[in-house]
């Protein structure tokens, strides 16, 4: 249906949505969590609008990784084998 180089210039463009949505993600949860927090501020919503903030962060970390690596071109050849996995790992391709 697509050429392989087509599917790596999406996966590379997909990268710089990843990117972006990180932080955009991230912006858009505080900015939440503050009004909340000033329409309702008890213990009880400030704890609830730490954790979600506090788990979130990772995540939105990890997001702008997994597109910083696909923007590299990491993600255009993926094994497809478990043989071709070995291969790699023997050859220090693959820590």
């Amino acid at each position: 249906m697509f050429s392989p180089h087509t599917i790596n210039q999406i996966k590379r463009w997909s990268g710089i949505l990843w990117m972006s949505a990180g932080p955009v993600g991230l912006f858009y949860l505080v900015q939440t969590g503050l009004a909340e927090v000033a329409k309702n501020p008890v213990i009880d919503t400030k704890i609830q609008w730490g954790v979600f903030i506090g788990v979130f962060i990772p995540i939105a970390i990890g997001m702008c990784l997994f597109g910083f690596y696909a923007l590299k071109g990491e993600y255009d050849h993926l094994p497809e084998s478990s043989e071709e996995l070995e291969k790699d790992y023997e050859a220090g391709t693959l820590d």
